[in-house]
């Protein structure tokens, strides 16, 4: 890729990426409870992270670097999963009901 189109790709990936976290944001404040909170967090930040770590790659001066890019991504992935894995799971044993979900057993 010629210099102008690598910064022009680059750019676009790192706006991308962060429309996603906004996106995520934006879910985490206006979702009703926590399990819709988690899920669109996780999903818009994980896509997010992904397009701004691609967007860095291609401004990595050599292989190893974007090797590390790589690898940082895929261990946000495998936090971001674990965590959000915890707290659905605590939640979910302390009763926090999802919204729009009747808890109380027909008679």
């Amino acid at each position: 890729m010629t210099g102008g189109l690598l910064e022009l790709a680059t750019g676009g990936l790192v706006l991308a990426g962060a429309f996603f976290f906004l996106a995520g944001t934006a879910g985490l404040l206006r979702f009703p409870d926590v399990y819709c909170r988690l899920h669109a967090l996780t999903k818009a930040d994980n896509l997010g992270l992904g397009l701004i770590a691609l967007g860095l790659a291609l401004q990595a001066p050599d292989w190893a670097a974007r090797l590390q890019i790589l690898l940082i991504w895929l261990l946000a992935l495998a936090a971001a999963a674990t965590v959000c894995h915890i707290l659905a799971r605590s939640s979910l044993e302390q009763g926090v009901p999802a919204a729009g979900v009747d808890t109380e057993v027909p008679s």
